[in-house]
């Protein structure tokens, strides 16, 4: 009953956003990992949040750089915005975060859902992390649950729990914009893989289908794109209306059990993300690299045969 009220909430604040309150939304796309970052605030108060942020990573040399941040930087800059939240929809496996950057450069609170717990004990076993990594999600300052509201300025954020993917994925409703993280892609491409550890492609399913309660004219905020074979652009916003109708793999009309299987048969010709590696070990942990080691190098490990 309480995840239903919770999702009300969210629908009726959709609903009740007039057009000249609407948070204002800046995608940043990052064409090496196929991922959208985000910058979105209140027009009125200026105060923003930072949605899933890239760290430009190198693999073959283990270089990290800073392109992708630095852009969000002089947006935000640019516009005199107060950030006050950087959130995580979930620990990416395809790229790493570049919260603990933004944050030093930006200030503001990094959170994630709170199921990160579970994750973190599900990989801090694969890479044999041992006891200095610390397993409570204590790398972040705040952990949410289930309908947990942030003000970013004097327009609410509500965070919805959309396991499926992984168990801590969260969407986010911000205004009459929903960030849906890695549960939905364009309608043209279809939905997230649910084959990773913790992943499952039954709670995928629901949660989608929650999502798509969500009023039609919802703004939705997509973390990837990959370009369907018939288009020739990136793009990561639609709306609720089109993924309802519209979505190849869970349009209006695809029972639970045809998604389960479609998805279960896709997810086995998919290999694992090139940098699922390097970026569970630095997203588990809030963005930040492993403690450095006597000679001050900061190593990942990669695991032989473990995914």
């Amino acid at each position: 009953m309480q995840t239903d009220l919770n999702l009300a909430r969210a629908a009726e604040q959709i609903r009740s956003t007039p057009n000249a309150r609407a948070p204002h939304v800046q995608g940043f796309f990052d064409e090496a990992t196929y991922t959208a970052s985000y910058v979105a605030h209140d027009p009125v108060t200026k105060v923003a949040a930072i949605i899933d942020s890239v760290l430009d990573f190198d693999q073959p040399s283990g270089r990290i750089s800073h392109g992708n941040a630095d852009a969000i930087i002089a947006h935000v800059k640019a516009n005199e915005l107060k950030v006050e939240w950087l959130l995580e929809t979930h620990a990416h496996a395809d790229h790493l975060s570049a919260a603990p950057y933004l944050q030093e450069k930006l200030g503001g609170k990094l959170a994630i859902g709170s199921q990160i717990i579970t994750v973190q004990n599900v990989f801090g076993k694969i890479f044999n992390e041992g006891s200095r990594f610390a397993r409570d999600g204590s790398q972040f300052d705040r952990l949410l649950n289930d309908g947990d509201t942030l003000m970013i300025g004097e327009i609410p954020l509500i965070a919805l729990h959309v396991p499926g993917h992984t168990p801590a994925d969260m969407a986010y409703v911000f205004g009459d914009a929903v960030f849906v993280g890695d549960t939905l892609f364009m309608p043209d491409y279809g939905s997230a893989r649910a084959d990773f550890p913790g992943g499952d492609a039954r709670q995928l399913y629901q949660s989608i289908r929650r999502l798509m309660r969500l009023p039609d004219a919802s703004r939705v905020f997509l973390c990837h794109d990959y370009k369907a074979p018939d288009r020739d652009e990136f793009i990561w916003e639609t709306t609720m209306r089109a993924e309802r109708l519209d979505n190849i793999h869970v349009h209006e009309g695809v029972s639970e059990e045809d998604f389960i299987k479609l998805r279960t048969e896709r997810d086995a010709t998919l290999g694992m993300p090139q940098l699922i590696l390097p970026s569970i070990q630095i997203n588990m942990r809030g963005g930040r690299m492993p403690e450095p080691e006597e000679n001050g190098v900061s190593y990942l490990k990669l695991p032989v045969n473990q995914l």
